[in-house]
């Protein structure tokens, strides 16, 4: 195959930026490669799985954290280990790429930077009669209901669109259900507002465990449980910086393999951004667990984990 390179990517992300930008990429930049355009949600995950059945060497992922999730899914799907994963960040959500360190190479994507191959985990997210992959992070509760308000407002991107969505949220979906969470083999059972469980560093731009790894073997997740409003508005800003407090009684910090979750009303999960489940489906229990070395992925080590020694 001569081409080596497809590149996957959804005309609309970013606001419509998308093609633009990708239209004007330097000559040099675009050798090798073959550009395929998605044409309905899910699409990029059929291309993605053709591409690698197709024999290419590499296949990325030019959107937000929807696409990346999606042409991602369709490469585990393929069962091909050998094809590199990249990002081009141009969705207005891209922290699957700010982990990887390719939101600063793409600033300087004319310079051709030099990256490399890593082999990272993914999550295996499953639940009644769904199952799907995580690259970088799981949101259940509260975190799901932000993805629906995001999904809501057009005229907004990365950090000002999801610290709006959450403010909406916090007016409009603030419950705290009992739930039933299993951490490995640590069971807990008390009122939930959210669950986010990472691979990466962030979820919907805030840098919730900036010290997760992808080649650990474990998720880092925050659960937060009784907290009021005011305990979101206090935490926001810490939520937004990476400094969310260690010990606090309601806000606990932790790290495992697996992580089940039963819930007495039904769930709101998004994974990367792309739902597993809204409320009207139903769905009142979900597990997830990490598949250690499972996807090898290009990184741009100056900036990887956002740069962090």
């Amino acid at each position: 195959m001569s081409i080596t390179t497809c590149v996957i990517y959804n005309p609309v992300a970013g606001r419509g930026r998308a093609e633009k930008q990708l239209k004007e990429l330097p000559t040099k930049l675009m050798k090798d490669i073959e550009l395929r355009p998605t044409q309905r949600p899910g699409h990029s995950v059929e291309l993605a799985r053709i591409a690698a059945q197709e024999g290419f060497a590499k296949v990325i992922a030019a959107g937000g954290d929807g696409t990346v999730h999606e042409v991602a899914n369709g490469l585990l799907q393929s069962g091909r280990r050998d094809v590199t994963f990249s990002v081009w960040p141009i969705g207005s959500a891209n922290d699957y790429a700010y982990t990887l360190g390719l939101i600063e190479w793409w600033k300087k994507r004319t310079e051709q930077l030099p990256t490399e191959a890593l082999t990272v985990d993914v999550g295996r997210v499953t639940a009644p009669g769904r199952e799907a992959f995580v690259l970088g992070c799981l949101g259940i509760g509260f975190n799901g209901m932000v993805t629906i308000e995001a999904r809501k407002c057009n005229w907004l991107a990365g950090m000002p669109l999801y610290g709006w969505a959450f403010l909406k949220a916090m007016v409009k979906h603030f419950a705290k259900p009992t739930m039933r969470i299993l951490f490995d083999d640590r069971e807990v059972i008390t009122a939930t507002l959210a669950l986010s469980i990472l691979n990466g560093q962030r979820e919907g731009n805030f840098p919730l465990r900036p010290a997760a790894s992808l080649t650990d073997g474990l998720f880092d997740y925050m659960h937060a449980t009784n907290l009021s409003r005011k305990h979101l508005i206090r935490y926001l800003p810490a939520m937004a910086t990476g400094n969310l407090p260690e010990n606090h009684p309601l806000l606990h910090l932790g790290r495992a393999r697996r992580i089940e979750v039963h819930s007495e009303v039904p769930l709101c999960v998004h994974a990367d951004g792309e739902f597993v489940c809204v409320p009207t489906d139903g769905v009142k229990e979900v597990a997830v667990e990490v598949i250690p070395a499972r996807l090898r992925v290009e990184v741009y080590r100056p900036a990887l984990y956002g740069g962090r020694k």
